[in-house]
């Protein structure tokens, strides 16, 4: 199970690493910025999504994508490489990336379905990302306990001294 949510953890961070810079910041800089191929997905997302909020820009959803930008690309760049290289901190970045996703997930769902606006096929997608961001909070906090259990005898910081003869 622990590998499964792992693979799920660095899946979705290997898509927030990839595609915060090349997709979500087309919502927020100069489409001509972009090379054409790269516009033309952009393009295509929106109108195969119908994904009014991407197309419209609301001022909310401007900002939820700088703070993607300037907070989750960069812990999910830490995750991705603490997850493949096995490192204890990465539980921590897990469990940021996840609860990042699902504060801005709470926004995105919040108008959608607010709004009455949003297709099946739009709430679907995200849905997929919140499903992401349950398996890294899942990692985040399931890690974090299992550091916190000492498996053999108490940790050497809580250990009492050793007397020299």
């Amino acid at each position: 199970m622990a590998v499964a949510v792992d693979a799920v953890a660095a899946l979705f961070s290997l898509v927030m690493a990839v595609g915060a810079p090349l997709f979500d910041s087309q919502v927020v800089l100069p489409l001509s910025l972009y090379p054409a191929p790269l516009v033309d997905v952009y393009r295509w997302f929106v109108a195969e999504f119908d994904n009014y909020i991407v197309a419209d820009r609301p001022p909310f959803f401007r900002g939820l994508v700088w703070l993607d930008l300037a907070f989750l690309w960069p812990v999910s760049l830490a995750n991705l490489y603490g997850i493949l290289a096995r490192r204890r901190w990465s539980a921590t970045t897990s469990l940021m990336a996840g609860v990042h996703m699902l504060t801005y997930l709470s926004a995105m769902f919040g108008e959608m379905l607010g709004s009455g606006r949003a297709t099946p096929k739009l709430l679907g997608l995200y849905v997929l990302f919140l499903v992401f961001a349950v398996a890294s909070v899942a990692r985040g906090l399931c890690s974090r306990s299992a550091q916190a259990t000492p498996a053999a005898g108490p940790s050497p910081v809580l250990a009492a001294p050793k007397k020299r003869v």
